[in-house]
């Protein structure tokens, strides 16, 4: 249904690969390592664009005619930015500040097409019941949550029985916003 030039995703994240196959995306993947470091002082949708912005300029020199599409999510409560958990107890903590709470995740995303960054982020509400220890900790245990900021997935089992509502995009918090990208990318391809 879409006539855009050939994606590359800058992404590891097999959600992210898995909604561009669901959007009929024709995309390929190429990693390169970028330090995810930022300023002080940054509100977190700052942080999101800040560090998408600089996963894209990796590839400026490479790319004119694919689009290159870099993202990152974070998860923030009260303006404390929860990343990626570092051990299975920061997991746990992180869960446990989550339970009962609503919080925000924020997916900064960067296009950059023809030597130009075009950069949006999205916002979403997601509240949790409250969740007991043990859920947390079985959670935990089960589903290695490692590499997910606020150490879970929403398509995972505590995503599935402990989010109760989400004001926003469902596909924002699993990583990618996709309605928005899709008519971000159509603003782009139409004005090359």
């Amino acid at each position: 249904m879409n006539n855009f030039p050939s994606i590359i995703l800058a992404s590891k994240s097999p959600r992210r690969q898995e909604l561009l196959r669901l959007m009929d995306m024709d995309f390929r993947i190429v990693l390169k390592e970028v330090d995810e470091s930022y300023p002080s002082g940054l509100k977190p949708e700052e942080i999101a664009l800040y560090i998408a912005e600089k996963k894209a300029k990796a590839f400026d020199e490479l790319v004119n005619d694919e689009i290159v599409l870099t993202a990152d999510t974070i998860v923030s409560i009260n303006d404390h930015i929860l990343g990626k958990p570092e051990t299975r107890d920061h997991a746990i903590e992180m869960l446990s500040m989550l339970s009962g709470n609503t919080h925000q995740v924020i997916t900064g995303v960067c296009l950059l097409y023809q030597h130009h960054y075009h950069s949006f982020y999205d916002v979403s509400d997601v509240t949790f019941r409250h969740l007991s220890e043990a859920e947390i900790i079985n959670y935990v245990d089960k589903y290695q949550p490692m590499d997910k900021a606020g150490s879970y997935g929403i398509q995972e089992w505590v995503g599935l029985t402990g989010i109760v509502r989400i004001n926003g995009s469902y596909t924002n918090v699993v990583g990618l916003p996709t309605e928005r990208l899709y008519r971000e990318l159509l603003k782009i391809t139409k004005a090359s």
